[in-house]
């Protein structure tokens, strides 16, 4: 499994049918926060298709799958939990630690979408069979993916096991680095991508976040091909490593949400510029109900044209 580049042109979107807040995910998401406002599901619609928008007039090429209303599925604005996809075609499925996020898988409906728009899918490595092991890995959100250098980073939690890591290093012969990583008040941080991000150039870090025994290994891997752009704790919160590069219209383009944008230093915002234009989105609904932010919403689309 070969990935030529670090970044994608065109991305995996799910505009949400029955957004809410998730009791169950909660229990590991410290950024989510409960909630019973009753218009927070039309407000996550709006908000979606504002991302959407934003990337699209940017150049980046969406693909949109509609979730339904039936079976309740309230994270499903969140795709790159359960898939991610490759240069050489191959697809890979993940297993998920809530029994009611599994329910977001649907290979039924993303292979006619991908097929549609001239894509060509190939081997799909199916990861879930882990779930009955108690073994889990969630996609993009679990593992940070340094493509052209076939490795990944992941911080371990009850959403990212040593048993997944290991499965996923069998199945694609890459290797990830993997470290223990918490909050300002000790609890594991839940995915690694709401305190890291690569780019091409960059590696946007919550370097306080990362155990002691593990920071000077994971920030010398960062280091040593990209530009270290580290961020404290109070911006991690804001979401301010959850932004991933893409491939625009005229160059790259880094999305991410408006609270993370409004979180960065001027010193920050700077270096981030030198690797692209910044796309900043309001997504207030999505961000404290769901506890994920723009990055959590994009499955970046590597797989040949047909």
């Amino acid at each position: 499994m070969q990935d030529d580049c670090q970044t994608s042109g065109t991305i995996l979107l799910v505009r949400p049918a029955a957004f809410g807040f998730h009791a169950e995910a909660a229990e590991s998401n410290a950024f989510a926060a409960a909630s019973d406002e009753p218009d927070a599901a039309a407000r996550a619609v709006a908000e979606f298709d504002g991302v959407a928008r934003a990337l699209e007039a940017a150049g980046v090429r969406c693909l949109v799958l509609d979730d339904r209303p039936e079976p309740v599925r309230p994270d499903a604005v969140f795709p790159n939990n359960w898939v991610s996809f490759h240069g050489d075609g191959t697809m890979i499925v993940y297993p998920m630690a809530n029994a009611a996020r599994r329910l977001e898988r649907r290979l039924d409906v993303l292979l006619p979408l991908i097929e549609a728009n001239k894509l060509a899918p190939g081997a799909i490595i199916d990861l879930s069979p882990l779930e009955a092991e108690g073994a889990f890995l969630e996609g993009t959100g679990s593992l940070i993916l340094d493509r052209p250098r076939a490795r990944a980073f992941a911080c371990r939690s009850p959403r990212t096991s040593a048993a997944g890591v290991q499965a996923f290093e069998a199945a694609t012969g890459w290797t990830v680095e993997l470290f223990d990583a918490a909050d300002r008040h000790g609890r594991q941080i839940y995915h690694t991508n709401v305190m890291l991000s690569l780019g091409t150039g960059f590696a946007l870090v919550c370097a306080e976040a990362i155990a002691d025994a593990d920071r000077a290994r994971v920030l010398a891997a960062l280091g040593a091909e990209r530009e270290i752009i580290a961020v404290g704790f109070n911006q991690m919160e804001r979401f301010a490593c959850n932004a991933l590069e893409l491939r625009g219209a005229d160059g790259p383009v880094i999305a991410l949400s408006a609270t993370a944008l409004d979180s960065l230093e001027p010193g920050q915002r700077a270096a981030l510029l030198r690797f692209g234009r910044l796309v900043p989105v309001a997504i207030p609904t999505i961000e404290r109900v769901g506890g994920g932010s723009v990055r959590c919403m994009i499955a970046e689309v590597f797989l040949p044209g047909r």
